[in-house]
């Protein structure tokens, strides 16, 4: 079972960066596929990025690729999302999830945390 825990968001200005965390306190995250999705008010949630079992493969939204780096660490059974050159349609509230299986799909998940706000202004 794992029970993912988000935290480093906030408000940061266009441009600027943040660092989201995803610790499973359980720490048996290694076991699984890791992946961020968002959601802003009244749109459908959406894929960010994805990491396979042992960081072997990772995958990103056509929005974020080259903005965005997703990493892991499974001796403390975390994974990392970097955002960098933050736009104003980045703002969501940002979900971290434990899953197998397809990398973009959010059935492919069986668990998520709670979710962090992350919010650019301008």
């Amino acid at each position: 079972q794992v029970t993912p825990v988000e935290s480093g968001g906030g408000l940061v200005q266009a441009g600027g960066s943040l660092r989201l965390s995803c610790v499973d306190y359980g720490r048996t995250f290694s076991v699984y596929d890791g992946a961020w999705f968002r959601q802003a008010p009244g749109k459908e949630r959406e894929f960010v990025a994805a990491i396979t079992r042992h960081g072997i493969n990772t995958y990103y939204a056509v929005s974020v690729k080259g903005r965005f780096t997703i990493s892991r660490d499974d001796a403390n059974s975390a994974v990392y999302l970097q955002m960098n050159s933050l736009k104003s349609e980045d703002t969501a509230v940002y979900y971290c999830a434990a899953g197998s299986g397809a990398a973009t799909a959010p059935s492919a998940y069986a668990y998520w945390g709670q979710g962090t706000q992350v919010t650019v202004s301008s």
